[in-house]
């Protein structure tokens, strides 16, 4: 079966040329090739497109029809692949970006005007959610995601270390005391991050690699950082959070860091997108200004 769109393209040049033969040379085609492409057209719309002589083509009252919209869906087509093809090369149009929802609120939402000032042409359809989602399957262009990857199907650019801490408000050590062992969670309120994690609502990891477990329980579980946040400040318990929620807390005093001595989890934070295909230049000018932005030594961590 010929390609539809191809025999449209001969269709245009046999009538602006008049001629099988010279659409033939023109096209770099055999003109039986052409007469056939010319043939498929008229089987498949079952009219006659061209009145042919030994002298001249006529096109047909449904042909002169053809041949307009012809021109047009041709014309479509090549300002889609000229647009596609921009895209490779210059950051512009819609950038669907996924980001876990504490981290997008208070670093990733923050930067969006800055990259848009350089980029003026690129748009935002920011998503926040904890859950993992499926890049492909929704349409989302990129992904922040913090932790270990282990899905083989994506491409990752690290973008920033992700510290974590045990910490607590001075009024919960005061009262509760500070631990100096791991095995003194046992005897402590722990709040728990309840999605899936490596410092889990019932276990909390140390050791670079989270070869440590230590199971750990409390009167509070949550799935959002920043509620865990505000309980532990208010004096609630101890948390095992990432310094991009609690950094600003510790520097004010609010949180103490406790257990210094032991080494924490430390996933990074990385931008994701399916692999397979060449990243729009909206997506890797992005996450290059991410990278740059936040660095080996992002702002959260200054100071702490």
């Amino acid at each position: 079966m010929l390609d539809r769109v191809t025999s449209m393209q001969v269709f245009v040049r046999v009538a602006a040329l008049g001629s099988f033969s010279a659409a033939a040379r023109a096209l770099n085609l055999s003109q039986t090739m052409v007469t056939k492409h010319v043939a498929a057209l008229e089987d498949r719309l079952g009219v006659k497109l061209l009145h042919r002589s030994t002298r001249k083509l006529v096109l047909t009252e449904g042909g002169r029809n053809y041949l307009t919209a012809c021109e047009r869906i041709l014309a479509e087509i090549e300002e889609a692949e000229a647009s596609a093809s921009l895209d490779r090369i210059e950051p512009r149009g819609t950038l669907r970006l996924n980001v876990p929802l504490t981290f997008g609120f208070r670093h990733i939402a923050p930067a969006l005007p800055e990259f848009t000032r350089i980029h003026p042409a690129v748009s935002f359809d920011l998503g926040l959610a904890d859950r993992f989602v499926d890049l492909i399957e929704e349409g989302w262009d990129l992904a922040i995601r913090i932790g270990r990857l282990k899905d083989s199907s994506l491409v990752a650019r690290r973008i920033a270390p992700c510290r974590t801490v045990v910490c607590a408000a001075p009024s919960y050590l005061k009262e509760h005391g500070t631990p100096e062992k791991l095995d003194n969670l046992a005897r402590h309120n722990c709040l728990g991050y309840t999605l899936p994690s490596a410092i889990g609502a019932n276990r909390w990891t140390f050791g670079q690699d989270g070869e440590i477990t230590v199971p750990v329980q409390g009167n509070l579980r949550a799935n959002n950082g920043d509620a865990l946040l505000a309980a532990a400040v208010a004096g609630q318990g101890l948390i095992y959070q990432p310094t991009f929620i609690v950094g600003d807390c510790l520097r004010d005093g609010r949180l103490v860091r406790v257990l210094d001595t032991y080494p924490t989890y430390q996933p990074g934070i990385h931008a994701v997108l399916p692999s397979g295909r060449q990243a729009p230049a909206k997506v890797r000018a992005f996450t290059a200004f991410l990278a740059e932005r936040f660095g080996p030594e992002p702002d959260w961590d200054r100071g702490l």
